[in-house]
């Protein structure tokens, strides 16, 4: 989003407001001049509504496809968001930023052109859409239709809006959580609080005579806390984001974020070296959805399908899974981190089972995936930015809840390891092979979690750990997390207590 950066001291506001208008700014301030960032920010003198004739997107397209493709695109954003850092009690630092700009995209057979500009003129559209347009030189063209304003079903509900909010609440609730961990336990040294804000403005127009535009607002909530005790340290980390309004904090407060992480760092003061081998694993709701997010989401993009690599190409109505094991990727699920109205081609989210009792119905896609494979698209074309192309991504991606209760499912499980948390992993999508590392975990033993555990890391293939899962609780739980792709989205993770027979699990026990 920054081009430049700025101090507050060396441009006035009539200065700022001229500047922001073209492109991206970030404003950055130090500790001492972080309220008054915030004032000058004055969220309810700026818009992230996008109003443009739609005669000139038409003639952009046209423009866009004058040397051949079948398909063009103009997308618009505008985004406006706040970025505020607390450490060792003190706001460390706050960034203020705008961007604004639109990107042209001409599709022809399986290659794509793409251009941008921050700059959003009729001039600047036309050479965006004459660079976009290079790649279908000499192809046939598919003529455009006269783009028409189209509406789709909204899944994004604000009660409090973002501008509306007084900038001291947004420090408040940072305040409220660094004081909660601090006084959760004496063991808790120090507390990390993050808080970003952002509403996104977009505009999609195409060949395909659509015209949508919306407004996504965006609130992203981390909360790290230090324990230090027992000759050791952990730091642990809760994270709360949605799409919807500042309401957020009524509905999960400041203080709930603040004690979960706090609950973690002194538990895991108390961890011994995990043992080492193959082990029954039980998972606890929630969070441990970024396995199947990395592990089994990733191979199920179409974009890797259609170069036909990956664990899952060519099994499409194959058992890849066991009988209780159905996997969702669902846009639609009101506020979440990953729902949205529409995604960045501004095809209409909706539920995709993927995994149903173990059979692969589908895959995501995008409109040039969809196009490839011969599916149909599912709402999965997203965006980092204005200045990146749409690619397949997952957006709420979860194991789909069962029919057990999670207590029996601990206690029916003689010895194994507990994993309450992962701080992520990865995945090679061509193998299926991943890995993670646990945050917080336990052995299990006759039934009962007992030992906290630490330097687990957990290894497999993603065909292996799903057909080897062989209980699924009914308690399905989610949470937010960060995507990266070569470009990074908002995403949601989620399942509920589930148990995997036999997976290898590496530990630092010697």
């Amino acid at each position: 989003m920054t081009q430049k950066r700025y101090f507050m001291e060396d441009i006035p506001r009539r200065d700022f407001l001229n500047k922001s208008i073209k492109g991206g700014l970030a404003i950055a301030a130090t500790p001492m001049l972080l309220s008054n960032l915030l004032s000058c920010s004055g969220g309810q003198n700026f818009s992230t509504k996008i109003t443009l004739d739609p005669q000139m997107l038409d003639k952009t397209i046209q423009h866009a496809l004058k040397n051949g493709g079948e398909f063009a695109e103009v997308y618009v954003e505008n985004r406006i968001s706040r970025d505020i850092k607390m450490e060792e009690s003190k706001f460390k630092s706050g960034v203020f930023g705008i961007s604004q700009g639109a990107g042209v995209r001409v599709i022809s057979g399986d290659k794509t052109g793409y251009a941008y500009t921050d700059e959003i003129t009729e001039e600047k559209l036309l050479r965006a859409a004459e660079v976009a347009s290079y790649i279908a030189r000499g192809t046939k063209t598919v003529a455009p239709q006269n783009i028409e304003q189209k509406e789709r079903d909204s899944f994004v509900t604000v009660k409090l809006p973002l501008h509306r909010v007084a900038d001291d609440r947004r420090l408040d609730v940072m305040k409220r959580a660094n004081q909660a961990a601090l006084d959760y336990d004496e063991k808790i040294k120090m507390a990390f609080i993050s808080y970003y804000d952002e509403v996104r403005g977009r505009m999609i127009a195409n060949s395909e005579g659509l015209l949508l535009s919306d407004e996504l607002p965006l609130l992203f909530f981390i909360v790290q806390t230090l324990g230090e005790g027992n000759n050791t340290r952990h730091m642990s980390r809760e994270r709360l984001s949605r799409h919807s309004g500042f309401e957020m904090f009524d509905e999960v407060t400041p203080e709930q974020v603040a004690e979960t992480a706090a609950r973690e760092a002194v538990a895991m003061l108390e961890a011994k070296d995990c043992p080492a081998g193959k082990m029954d694993i039980v998972m606890q709701n929630g969070w441990g959805g970024v396995l199947v997010h990395e592990a089994v989401g990733h191979p199920l993009e179409a974009d890797n399908i259609a170069k036909k690599i990956g664990a899952f190409t060519g099994k499409l109505g194959q058992k890849v899974a066991s009988d209780v094991f159905t996997m969702v990727d669902d846009g639609t699920i009101p506020n979440l981190r990953g729902t949205i109205n529409f995604d960045d081609e501004g095809t209409q989210m909706k539920r995709n089972v993927l995994i149903e009792n173990g059979v692969l119905k589908k895959y995501m896609t995008d409109i040039l995936s969809a196009k490839q494979i011969n599916m149909e698209r599912t709402g999965n074309g997203r965006r980092e930015t204005f200045r990146h192309i749409p690619i397949p991504r997952m957006t709420n991606t979860f194991i789909e809840k069962g029919k057990d209760n999670p207590e029996d499912i601990l206690k029916s499980t003689k010895k194994g390891l507990y994993v309450q948390s992962l701080s992520g992993g990865s995945v090679n999508p061509i193998t299926g092979m991943f890995n993670f590392t646990c945050r917080e975990s336990y052995l299990i033993e006759d039934g009962k979690k007992t030992v906290p555990v630490k330097g687990a890391t957990l290894v497999g293939s993603c065909l292996e750990i799903i057909s080897n899962i062989d209980a699924v609780g009914d308690d399905l739980g989610f949470g937010p997390g960060i995507c990266g792709k070569g470009q990074m989205a908002e995403v949601t993770v989620g399942q509920p207590t589930v148990r995997i027979r036999g997976m290898n699990v590496g530990g630092s026990k010697a």
